[in-house]
């Protein structure tokens, strides 16, 4: 079956007067050589979870999905094998006595009832963040922020508290961890709703702690990048706060210093942290629908591209491209100049959250992964072509994909967990 490949041009009307790009870009249809994905694993549904904070850690080298559940009437975080069942439970309250986790997948009943992960409201258990996995001091690890304005670090082998430290403020946006100060170390960064920065090491030592003026709603990012020839290039946690004049993004150095401070062009709903060709940028996906990068140098902006006029999610990046999601469509951008290479469109006007990047063909050539608000899965190549496609039956889906081995084959499988707590496992 032909491919159907429509040429287009992207006239953005405005592009004179406000110096947003003019795209042009090849519109990639799905044909019938898309292959059907299939359920290969799914777990049972869980309260306190809408999917939205959930990530793959390792556990003796085996992974896991890792979720902030309800259980026994509390707020847990819950470590589920890959393939498996339930490996390790830690209550909130486990956490803020200092007591280790169990791991014992009896330790608790989970809650069948809804509610986000986040959501503290309705005199029901308190919220956190979403979750984030890393590595620190070698170990495994899952940390996140809580409403009360801690920052807690697991170790994800058993679900034990590595440590808890005050934030300073109230919490729940998600951490960061990277090299803040280029000693070979990672840190961890959080940030509180009021403004407050803080970073620790990887015993929870506090690195630098400050405030920076007006609201944080968004997660700080660590930038760790180095230079093709072997340099750093600048590093540090880049925060962002909107006010009545707008957005502003800062960089902050190992110290907490400011080392520069900038009015980005769009409001940020999303963004990353990006090592592009010419230079790591910071990647915003505006609520007017345009893309921003801004370098990460010295603040200034290096391209801005309207993509839609609906809000845009930043997702993973492949070699020179950042993905980016919206209303329907899937878009590959080039980091140098902002030139949309392709748009690829799929379940109608329903929104696509943040795409991933993996193999999970086994082809060793990963490509864009996207799961839109619908269930539905689209499985591409680097040119946009689909190569499969699948769904998970009738949910809603508020996060982009994860991806780990569930079948044992030795290739990833596209993990989607949705809204009601399911982890669902599909395979080509």
């Amino acid at each position: 079956m032909d491919r159907r490949v429509l040429f287009a041009t992207l006239i953005l009307l405005a592009g004179g007067a406000t110096g947003v790009g003019v795209a042009l870009f090849a519109f990639v249809g799905i044909d019938d050589g898309a292959v059907d994905a299939e359920v290969v694993w799914e777990t049972e549904p869980v309260g306190g979870d809408d999917g939205s904070g959930a990530v793959v850690a390792t556990m003796d080298g085996d992974p896991i999905v890792v979720q902030s559940t309800t259980a026994d009437g509390e707020r847990v975080v819950r470590a589920t094998a890959v393939g498996g069942d339930v490996a390790w439970r830690t209550p909130l309250s486990a956490i803020a006595t200092g007591d280790a986790a169990g791991g014992d997948d009896d330790s608790g009943e989970d809650d069948d009832s809804g509610g986000g992960a986040g959501s503290g409201t309705g005199g029901g258990p308190p919220g956190i963040s979403g979750l984030v996995s890393d590595t620190l001091g070698g170990d495994s690890v899952v940390a996140f922020t809580t409403e009360s304005g801690s920052l807690v670090v697991l170790d994800a082998t058993d679900g034990s508290t590595r440590f808890a430290v005050d934030v300073g403020g109230s919490g729940a946006t998600r951490p960061a961890v990277g090299d803040v100060d280029a000693d070979g170390d990672a840190e961890v960064a959080a940030a509180a709703t009021d403004g407050a920065v803080v970073t620790v090491d990887a015993d929870g030592d506090p690195v630098f702690e400050t405030t920076v003026d007006g609201g944080i709603d968004r997660r700080p990012l660590i930038a760790d990048f180095e230079t093709e020839d072997g340099g750093e290039a600048p590093r540090g946690v880049a925060v962002a706060t909107v006010g009545d004049d707008g957005a502003t993004i800062r960089l902050l150095d190992a110290s907490g210093d400011e080392r520069w401070t900038a009015t980005p062009a769009v409001t940020p709903l999303t963004w990353t942290a990006v090592d592009a060709p010419d230079g790591p940028v910071l990647a915003l996906g505006g609520t007017s629908g345009n893309l921003q990068t801004v370098d990460l140098a010295d603040g200034s902006g290096r391209f801005e591209v309207g993509l839609q006029d609906l809000p845009v999610t930043v997702g993973d990046a492949g070699p020179g491209r950042i993905y980016v999601g919206g209303a329907g469509s899937v878009w590959a951008v080039d980091l140098r100049d902002g030139e949309v290479a392709w748009k690829q469109q799929y379940g109608g006007e329903t929104r696509v959250n943040a795409p991933g990047v993996a193999d999970v063909r086994g082809t060793g050539e990963p490509g864009p992964v996207a799961v839109n608000r619908g269930g539905e899965v689209l499985v591409l190549n680097a040119n946009g072509e689909a190569i499969a496609q699948g769904d998970v039956g009738g949910a809603v889906v508020y996060a982009g994909p994860l991806f780990a081995d569930a079948t044992g084959d030795g290739t990833d499988e596209v993990l989607v967990v949705t809204d009601d707590g399911r982890v669902v496992a599909l395979d080509d």
